[in-house]
């Protein structure tokens, strides 16, 4: 009886903790759910609740060709930033993880070091030096920013991956005749495919949710949803930003889902 009495009582002293834990999620995702609703409204302009619904918000976000290049802009941005940035992350990692240098903790915080700087100062400084080369306005030039800023999910996910993977797997296939190169590829890279995986798609949904740099550095027929987005909250109410924030919700949450999956599975084949 007193052991069943200390768990509930154990139970009690942490319902506080609980709640607090509930009403914190509820605080941060809340804002995020109302936008769904919103974006079924009949309204011409953005209201909550909505008064009736309806799917024309989506018929007219889908015919119009100013959200449509925008959102094509974004995801090729995207994907392209997804591939850059998981490829050269992934090389850095490695590298990082296998280096003896004493220069590797510098190196490991220049590459973290745009999670740490301010993005508006990035955003200024790429304005300036996209102007010498002719890059503002450009798809290249948003999928390098972007890649900036995705590298060092990448570096935090696949050096994690390589943590937990033995080294002397790859150097007996070198030692076996294989080159290091074909020995990563063949050996390496096949156990940690998960790391890299959950890698890639936080580096695709940043580039998506990117929006201060894509201010400074995107315009014209180059315009992302995010800029579009806001270029349309400061003219005009447009009601479609429900349905485009909903669309990235979705998608984003999408992307975290399986980056989420790729890591569940990436710790069990480390055990």
């Amino acid at each position: 009886m007193s052991r069943i009495q200390q768990s509930l009582s154990g139970m009690l002293r942490a319902s506080w903790l609980y709640l607090l834990v509930v009403l914190t999620m509820l605080f941060l995702v809340l804002p995020t759910l109302v936008v769904i609703p919103m974006s079924l409204s009949d309204a011409r302009y953005l209201s909550f609740p909505p008064k009736s619904l309806s799917l024309e918000p989506f018929f007219s976000y889908f015919a119009s060709l100013e959200w449509r290049t925008a959102t094509t802009v974004s995801l090729i941005t995207a994907t392209l930033t997804m591939l850059l940035a998981t490829t050269l992350g992934t090389a850095a990692a490695y590298s990082l993880h296998v280096s003896q240098s004493r220069l590797s903790g510098v190196l490991r915080g220049l590459m973290l070091a745009p999670m740490i700087v301010p993005t508006i100062f990035i955003a200024i400084g790429l304005f300036f030096v996209y102007a010498r080369f002719d890059l503002n306005n450009t798809i290249p030039g948003l999928v390098l920013a972007h890649t900036l800023l995705a590298l060092p999910y990448v570096v935090i996910n696949v050096g994690a991956g390589l943590r937990s993977y033995d080294m002397t797997q790859e150097q007996a296939a070198c030692i076996l005749g294989a080159t290091r190169l074909r020995a990563f590829f063949d050996v390496t890279l096949p156990q940690i495919r998960f790391s890299v995986i959950a890698a890639a798609m936080f580096a695709f949904a940043i580039s998506l949710d990117e929006a201060v740099i894509s201010l400074f550095i995107s315009g014209g027929d180059s315009s992302t949803l995010t800029k579009r987005m806001f270029s349309s909250l400061r003219s005009e109410i447009d009601p479609l930003i429900a349905v485009v924030a909903t669309l990235m919700t979705l998608l984003s949450i999408l992307m975290l889902c399986i980056s989420l999956m790729a890591q569940r599975k990436a710790k069990r084949s480390s055990l």
